[in-house]
């Protein structure tokens, strides 16, 4: 494959930078954020430009933290998500609504400025290398198989499913898109599920308002999808649907890429490879995990798996 992205959805950092900003706190011995590590694995796994979700009024900062580094070692692209961001029929419809709107629109961003295979990733997250390898490697078959077949209808795209014990938080309840896979290894279903903690050897999360077991060996997503160029076209199409249904008076709900990718399965137009990743997740979900996150990375670089300094590969 000639060229592969990364997408890192990164809008959701806080107006001013430091104070906690989770999305920015060092975890590595020498600074180092877990964006870097993202990084760094999907550029071994052979991805070779990265595309960063951001605000507008976040890129000079930004940019002093991260992302002129990472310019250093690879191209580098921004997209901005804003609140105003949509259709010009619609504008001005949600007055007092103040968060864009959501991972859809994210990457619907992205339009025009990602031109060939595509992984999205949320800033925040640690995805382990496994996953990163997997995903470029289904890209690059299907691009190949793809060849002669642009006109197809149905998208072929791919997930990272990790198990749900591996993405577990001891610090508080998380939300997770509890995945069902056939024996081919396709996604049939996807379903949001709240407030998933282990207690007692058990693990339990609400779906539809009402507590159920979960299995802790239950597939989950977390928003790493392997996507078509294409996609971008469906997206667009499908977020002028999404707000023309959307009451005025609605100020929260959000165009999410679980729900998107899950209408399509439904509608038969795309087919979703899940791949298995046996790698722990971690992440700043709450302040408490940040030293859970620097011991796990810590650990990681006593195994050899990262340099001690990670910003010596990025010279």
């Amino acid at each position: 494959m000639k060229n592969a992205t990364l997408v890192i959805m990164a809008a959701g950092i806080g107006s001013r930078f430091g104070g906690g900003i989770k999305q920015l706190e060092a975890v590595g011995p020498n600074g180092e954020i877990i964006m870097d590590y993202s990084i760094h694995d999907a550029l071994e796994a052979g991805f070779n430009k990265v595309v960063f979700v951001i605000r507008k009024s976040l890129e000079k900062d930004f940019k002093e933290v991260i992302g002129e580094r990472i310019e250093r070692i690879t191209d580098v692209a921004y997209a901005y998500q804003e609140l105003d961001d949509i259709p010009k029929d619609f504008q001005g419809k949600w007055e007092g609504r103040k968060k864009p709107w959501g991972t859809g629109q994210a990457i619907l961003c992205c339009k025009g400025i990602v031109k060939e295979p595509f992984l999205v990733i949320n800033a925040d997250d640690y995805y382990g290398k496994e996953a990163y390898k997997a995903v470029y490697q289904y890209l690059a078959k299907e691009e190949a198989a793809a060849i002669g077949d642009g006109n197809s209808k149905i998208l072929d795209i791919c997930m990272a499913g990790f198990v749900l014990e591996n993405t577990l938080s001891s610090n508080g309840a998380v939300t997770r898109g509890i995945c069902h896979v056939d024996g081919s290894g396709l996604l049939t279903d996807i379903e949001e599920t709240y407030g998933i903690k282990e207690s007692g050897g058990r693990v339990a999360g609400q779906q539809n308002g009402e507590t159920i077991e979960l299995s802790s060996g239950s597939i989950v997503s977390m928003n790493m999808w392997g996507l078509p160029v294409q996609f971008l076209d469906r997206l667009e199409d499908g977020f002028e649907k999404f707000l023309s249904e959307l009451d005025e008076q609605e100020l929260k709900k959000e165009y999410l890429l679980p729900q998107i990718i899950g209408e399509m399965l439904k509608n038969g137009c795309a087919k979703v490879k899940v791949l298995p990743s046996h790698d722990k997740w971690f992440g700043v979900t709450y302040k408490e995990d940040k030293e859970e996150v620097v011991k796990a990375i810590r650990n990681l670089i006593e195994q050899g798996i990262y340099p001690e300094n990670l910003f010596d590969r990025q010279k």
